[in-house]
C-alpha cells in the first residue's frame, strides 16, 4: 500500500471536511453491525496513516461504489474511486474481498480474458431477429446469456434482454453488429481491484470494437455502458465510437419518436429502480421515465429516488451477505409501499439482486412484487404495423 498516499490525492481524500454526511446516507453504514463503519471514518484512517487500519475496515470490501455518498460530499471526495485504486494495491498484495457464488462469476471473467476461449456468443439468436456484419450501431450485449445460465431459476430475464433489444432495434429498421467473440466488459474486475484482468478484457474488446467499422455502440447493461464509455479511454485506450444505454439511444431526437408502442387498456402501475451506474455514474435518469410514460405505465416514485436511489444491495459480487440482503429487503420494502404492481429496473444486476432476495421463504410474500427490465417491456408492446425505416 506504499502508493495509498498518491491514491489519495488524486482521489480527492485530503479534501474531506470530517462532516459526516456520508455516514447519513452510506447503506453500509445503516446495516453493518459487526463494526460501526462509514466512508468518513475509513478516509479519516487513511489520513492518518494507517493503511492496515483501511484494508481491515467492513467497508472496504463492501463499499457498493453508488456514488450516494459522493452526492452530498461539500469538498468533491471521489470516495468510489479512491476504494477501487486502493482496492487494486490490495490485490497486488494478494488481498481481495470475500467472492459470492462460489467465485463462478469471477472465474468467468479470467477464462474469457484469455486470447482464444471457447464461446458461442450467438447462438440465442433466434432466427426472428436481424443482425448484420457492417452495421453502424454495434450491440454490446455483456454477460447476459452467462447470468441467464445462473440465474435463470430465480426467474431472472437474462437473454430475454438482449433479444428484446434485438427487437426494439430491427423494430427501428436498425439490423445491428453484435461481436461473435465479445468479451465482459471487466467492470467487475475494474471495481473489485482486479486490474489485470480488466486490463486483458478491455484490450480484447477494443481490438474487436475498433475493427468492427461501427459509430455507435448500444448496451442494455449501464456496467458495461459506463465501462466503455468512461475506463476504456481513460484507462486502456480510446475508440471513436459513441456509446450509449438503449434507453439512452431511445431517447434521441429521431430515434424514440419513431417507435410504434401499442397502448392497453389496462397498463399496470409501476415503480422505478434507478441503477447506481446509470443514473449516479452516468447521469441518466429520464430517458428511462420517458419511455415508461410513452407506454402509458402509471408510475409511482419511491421516496429515495433519482440522485438519492438506494442501490439494489450488493456491487462486483463481493461481500454478498447480510448486510447486502437487508438493503435489498429495505428497498423492495418501499418499493411495495408504493403499491405499484411492478418494479421497473434498466440494470439486469439489480434484476437478479432484488429477485435472489424475494427468494428467501421467509420474506416471498412481504415482498412479492413484479421484478421487469424496461427493455423486454418496450418489446413486448411494438405496435405490429410496418416497420420504421432505417435513419
Amino acid at each position: 500500500m506504499e502508493r495509498l498516499p498518491s491514491v489519495m490525492s488524486q482521489n480527492r481524500v485530503w479534501y474531506c471536511l470530517d462532516c459526516g454526511k456520508c455516514s447519513a446516507v452510506c447503506p453500509i453504514t445503516r446495516w453493518e453491525t459487526r463494526q460501526y463503519t462509514s466512508p468518513r471514518l475509513l478516509v479519516e484512517k487513511a489520513v492518518q496513516g494507517h493503511p492496515d487500519e483501511v484494508l481491515d475496515d467492513p467497508l472496504f470490501w463492501s463499499c457498493l461504489t453508488c456514488k450516494r455518498c459522493s452526492e452530498l460530499c461539500p469538498s468533491g471526495v471521489y470516495f468510489s474511486e479512491f476504494l477501487r485504486d486502493a482496492r487494486a494495491m490490495a490485490q497486488e498484495k494478494g488481498q481481495k474481498g470475500e467472492c459470492s457464488h462460489s467465485e463462478v462469476i469471477q472465474v468467468w471473467g479470467r477464462i474469457m480474458a484469455h486470447a482464444n476461449p471457447a464461446q458461442d456468443r450467438l447462438g440465442w439468436i433466434d432466427g426472428d431477429l436481424r443482425v448484420s456484419h457492417d452495421s453502424d450501431v454495434l450491440y454490446f450485449v455483456g454477460c447476459l446469456p452467462y447470468y441467464d445460465a445462473l440465474f435463470k431459476k430465480i426467474g431472472c430475464e437474462g437473454i430475454e434482454i438482449a433479444r428484446a433489444a434485438i427487437r426494439i432495434l430491427n423494430h427501428l429498421g436498425i439490423e445491428p453488429q453484435v461481436l461473435a467473440d465479445e468479451r465482459c466488459c471487466g467492470h467487475d474486475q475494474l471495481w473489485e481491484g482486479d486490474w489485470e484482468t480488466f486490463q486483458a478484457l478491455a484490450r480484447l474488446n477494443l481490438e474487436q470494437i475498433q475493427a468492427s467499422g461501427a459509430q455507435q455502440i448500444v448496451t442494455t447493461c449501464p456496467e458495461c455502458a459506463r465501462t466503455l464509455k468512461l475506463d476504456y479511454p481513460r484507462l486502456v485506450g480510446g475508440h471513436p465510437l459513441r456509446v450509449f444505454h438503449l434507453t439512452e439511444f431511445l431517447a434521441q431526437p429521431g430515434i424514440g419518436d419513431r417507435l410504434n408502442l401499442k397502448a392497453e387498456d389496462m397498463s399496470p402501475t409501476v415503480t422505478y429502480q434507478d441503477p447506481c451506474r446509470l443514473g449516479r455514474h452516468l447521469g441518466v435518469y429520464d430517458a428511462p421515465r420517458q419511455l415508461m410514460d410513452r407506454l402509458g405505465l402509471h408510475r409511482i416514485e419511491m421516496g429515495r429516488t433519482g440522485k438519492a436511489s438506494l442501490c439494489c444491495g450488493t456491487s462486483c459480487w463481493t461481500q454478498c451477505g447480510q448486510v447486502s440482503k437487508n438493503i435489498q429487503v429495505e428497498r423492495l420494502r418501499e418499493a411495495k409501499a408504493t403499491g405499484a404492481e411492478c418494479l421497473v429496473t434498466a440494470c439486469v444486476k439489480c434484476q437478479i439482486h432484488f429477485k435472489c432476495a424475494q427468494s428467501d421463504p421467509a420474506l416471498r410474500e412481504e415482498l412479492g412484487i413484479d421484478i421487469r427490465d424496461l427493455t423486454t417491456l418496450l418489446a413486448e408492446r411494438l405496435g405490429d404495423g410496418t416497420k420504421a425505416e432505417p435513419s
